[in-house]
């Protein structure tokens, strides 16, 4: 299911963006552990893949290591500085499933 949601999220922009948001991804993934500017620490154990996209975008993917494995869970554009509490809370909640 939640890789479905991350799918579908991805599908909807277009090929540059992916392409830049899977290196990323790839980066982190096969770098781990990693720091700026590429991967920052949230809270209670999730990370953000940080992307910067055409457009002065800035894509977000937060993620968790569970099991010594990288575990995608939410993904957005963001559109202020601040990641909204409500994204952090998916994320969250989407990490306990897993449990």
């Amino acid at each position: 299911m939640l890789r479905d949601f991350l799918k579908a999220r991805l599908l909807g922009l277009d090929a540059d963006d992916r392409r830049t948001i899977g290196k990323d991804i790839q980066e982190v993934e096969f770098g781990w552990p990693i720091g700026r500017p590429h991967c920052a620490p949230l809270s209670h154990g999730l990370w953000e893949v940080r992307s910067d996209l055409a457009g002065n975008r800035i894509a977000r993917i937060i993620f968790a290591i569970v099991d010594g494995e990288m575990v995608l869970l939410h993904g957005f554009i963001k559109k202020t500085h601040k990641i909204e509490k409500a994204d952090l809370d998916l994320a969250l909640r989407r990490r306990k499933e897993l449990q």
